[in-house]
């Protein structure tokens, strides 16, 4: 990615995996309502679902394992789990909040970008200062989930911006896709599934944790 001193117009957040990291949540619910229906279920085939729509995970769900269930019920069990979790303890990335407030405090505005629902965000922006996102688009706001462009080119739309003038944080491949494919340009930190490096995407191992550090890397 080539440096840049220019601010961005938006800054457009992936929720789970780069603001917090619910990851293992989702596991445990997973391996508890496949075991409840006589399955198994392993921590790779969790893996495989990090980034998708969740109903696409629902249905992997059931195609792995047979368990009689319909994916929109498969997804309402899981988030009963994930969010009750959530409720206890929300698991922050390391660094997020930080740059979240700077971002803030350099007036730059921020998006959220996730696949995820409502119900399951709803916790973790509670916990954060008012205003921390301008513009909200969630799994059930686009008729096609990461990897398809629509939820990054509609964040983008409800911020009044360009999509070549934000700089979108993922973690997944899918979600990295997304935001690429929308116009985006994307700065990359994985949490549980590498990400291969691509032309054009910084790849990195932490978040940035100011305004002035994305800036320097490519936003």
């Amino acid at each position: 990615m080539t440096p840049r001193t220019d601010r961005p117009a938006a800054v457009l957040w992936d929720f789970d995996g780069t603001l917090v990291d619910t990851e293992p949540y989702w596991m445990a619910a997973e391996l508890e309502l496949v075991e409840e229906h006589g399955g198994t279920w392993s921590k790779q085939q969790g893996l495989q679902l990090v980034g998708n729509d969740l109903l696409v995970s629902g249905r992997m769900i059931i195609e792995q394992t047979g368990i009689p269930l319909t994916p929109a019920q498969v997804v309402d069990r899981l988030l009963d789990g994930v969010v009750a979790h959530i409720r206890e303890q929300i698991p922050w990335r390391p660094g997020a909040r930080e740059l979240l407030a700077d971002l803030q405090a350099h007036e730059v505005p921020c998006g959220l970008v996730t696949m995820s629902y409502p119900r399951f965000i709803e916790p973790v922006l509670t916990a954060l200062p008012d205003g921390a996102f301008a513009a909200i688009v969630t799994g059930d706001q686009v008729a096609a989930g990461k990897p398809d462009p629509e939820a990054y080119l509609r964040a983008a739309e409800l911020l009044g911006a360009a999509p070549s003038d934000c700089v979108a944080i993922e973690d997944s491949l899918p979600g990295a896709t997304s935001a690429a494919t929308a116009g985006c340009r994307v700065v990359v930190v994985p949490a549980h599934v590498p990400v291969p490096p691509h032309p054009g995407w910084a790849v990195l191992t932490d978040l940035p944790r100011t305004a002035d550090e994305l800036i320097a890397i490519g936003g």
